[in-house]
């Protein structure tokens, strides 16, 4: 079956394999000129990668000006010792001075600046954040589950159906998963995409007609994570297994674990590195391509397609795939196991893949808090 992918406007840009910018979508000038609207900063520190937007408003979403990501394996070591380690800080602290320096270039006076599961759990993640600021500069704040899971949703509003009345936003992080489980039913479907934007004030309706969150759950399971779990294990299939039937089991105490099959009117959203990877590596994307992959729906049979394809190339075969890529191939199968275990718990027909996430969410919250985004369509 052919891909479907909606309409949508051009206005936000998304990873290739390496996380790196897209230099054809960065702007060179250094501030906004007078009239234009203000820059805005969204950096998400992940277990796994440092990734920074900068955009300005523009109609109902976003124009970004200038884009940073790395790798830098913040949470390499942690499982074990509990403390992030000298050398993985220093990495960090390295691409967060290029990041501060970006963020001098433009001028840029709104930001939020977030670190998420690693610093979490590292018992010396607050001396960390103090380092950060005496280094660079940047007020790094560590933000709490719910406020991840709630700005990795509103990061998807604009995939959001009109049709849909249950929305499942699944984002898997190095460190941890989030799922949100939205009851749409009550709004009227040209507003629901809105409806899921103004959740930037909390997982609380403010009134009749809005989005209802059911439940909401942080697993501490991400693609790093689940991975550490089952190092010692030698067989490939095997290790994949476990993990995922391993992360279904900390999911019991989701409340929409034993929902009936999802009717009509229910949409599946996954946000991650994993989900645009296995969607790129569906579409036999030598070259990652935003435009093709953000906003995709495949099916259950097609992820599963691509899921087999891996196991059966081993880890020497993954590690060569130019559809994976050397940034995401050590981590691909734990990715794997989780997003197999969703299709395994909700079997739908089809899956939203969303090139956005947590730095998305990050700027949709601060410039709708602010006022600056119309209220017009997003498709």
């Amino acid at each position: 079956m052919a891909p479907e992918r909606p309409r949508e406007a051009d206005a936000i840009p998304g990873r290739d394999a390496a996380e790196t910018p897209v230099p054809a979508q960065v702007e060179p000038s250094a501030s906004p000129e007078p009239g234009q609207a203000p820059l805005y900063a969204a950096l998400d520190l992940g277990t796994n990668s440092c990734r920074m937007l900068i955009a300005r408003p523009k109609g109902s979403q976003f124009q970004v000006v200038d884009s940073f990501s790395k790798t830098v394996q913040l949470g390499v070591g942690l499982e074990a010792s509990g403390r992030l380690s000298r050398a993985s800080m220093g990495r960090t602290i390295q691409a967060l001075r290029i990041c501060q320096k970006k963020i001098e270039k433009h001028g840029v006076t709104r930001m939020r600046l977030v670190a998420t599961e690693a610093c979490r759990r590292a018992r010396n993640a607050r001396d960390f954040i103090k380092q950060v600021r005496r280094e660079t500069g940047l007020p790094l704040e560590i933000i709490a589950p719910e406020e991840e899971a709630r700005l990795a949703v509103i990061s998807c509003a604009p995939l959001v159906g009109r049709r849909t009345e249950q929305l499942l936003v699944v984002d898997i992080g190095g460190g941890s998963t989030e799922l949100v489980w939205i009851d749409l039913s009550g709004v009227v479907p040209a507003d629901r995409p809105h409806a899921i934007m103004r959740l930037h004030g909390g997982f609380q309706p403010q009134g009749e007609a809005e989005a209802r969150v059911v439940d909401w759950i942080s697993v501490p399971l991400g693609v790093a994570t689940l991975k550490d779990q089952f190092a010692d294990v030698e067989d490939d299939a095997a290790r994949f297994a476990l993990m995922s039937w391993f992360f279904e089991e900390n999911l019991a105490s989701f409340s929409p674990y034993n929902a009936e099959n999802p009717r009509e009117g229910f949409q599946i959203i996954g946000t991650s590195g994993t989900v645009t990877t296995v969607a790129a590596s569906f579409l036999g994307l030598r070259r990652y391509d935003r435009a093709k992959v953000d906003g995709l729906r495949m099916t259950s049979d097609q992820i599963d397609s691509v899921i087999r394809e891996y196991l059966s190339l081993g880890p020497e075969g993954r590690r060569t795939d130019p559809r994976i890529g050397r940034d995401r191939h050590s981590l691909i199968m734990s990715g794997a196991a989780i997003l197999q275990a969703l299709m395994r718990i909700w079997p739908t027909d089809r899956l939203s893949v969303a090139d956005r996430g947590l730095r998305e969410g990050l700027l949709y919250a601060q410039m709708s808090a602010d006022g600056v985004l119309e209220d017009g369509p997003y498709e």
